[in-house]
């Protein structure tokens, strides 16, 4: 052993020095403390973030399966919307009145620039804005392309008031 000791440095040769006048007992807490301390950095280095995955991973594959669930709706939304004909300029303005008229009643006034209809909201609901734009992307097969809206809390719920311009197909 004195030989494998003479490759090491001075400080190691110090070290071993000491070790050699340690009594049996010291040697034997000295061990175990280096057992502890290694013990712990290996469980907070390996094992604690390996048994963190593991226990995280059931919640976290229902989160994805939630979510691919809602993108295959969506999948489903698009490729029912790719098979119905194209509807024309006259319709999706019809279909955009109406659906104002009846989601948003008087809050609401239209104005159609060339294929644009900019919507002017005025203390609108917001279950009335969500079913309206519903509506208008499902009946008239508009999307907003612009919206600037502003959310202000009257007493009873929050309204909604601005602009929002949707699209219609070209004439």
């Amino acid at each position: 052993m004195k030989s494998f000791v003479s490759f090491y440095p001075a400080a190691l040769k110090g070290l071993h020095g000491r070790w050699a006048t340690l009594a049996n007992r010291e040697k034997t807490w000295v061990l175990l403390a280096l057992v502890t301390v290694i013990g712990a950095l290996i469980w907070l280095l390996l094992l604690a973030p390996a048994i963190a995955t593991l226990r995280s991973a059931d919640r976290q594959a229902r989160t994805l399966d939630a979510q691919l669930g809602r993108m295959r709706a969506m999948q489903l939304e698009v490729a029912t919307f790719q098979k119905q004909p194209v509807q024309k300029y006259d319709e999706a303005l019809r279909a955009l009145t109406g659906a104002t008229n009846v989601a948003l009643g008087a809050s609401a006034k239209l104005s159609v620039t060339g294929d644009r209809v900019s919507v002017t909201l005025q203390d609108g609901s917001a279950d009335a804005l969500a079913q309206w734009l519903t509506e208008a992307r499902v009946n008239a097969k508009s999307v907003p392309i612009e919206v600037r809206l502003t959310r202000s809390l009257l007493p009873g719920a929050a309204r909604w008031s601005g602009v929002v311009v949707m699209s219609l197909p070209p004439r």
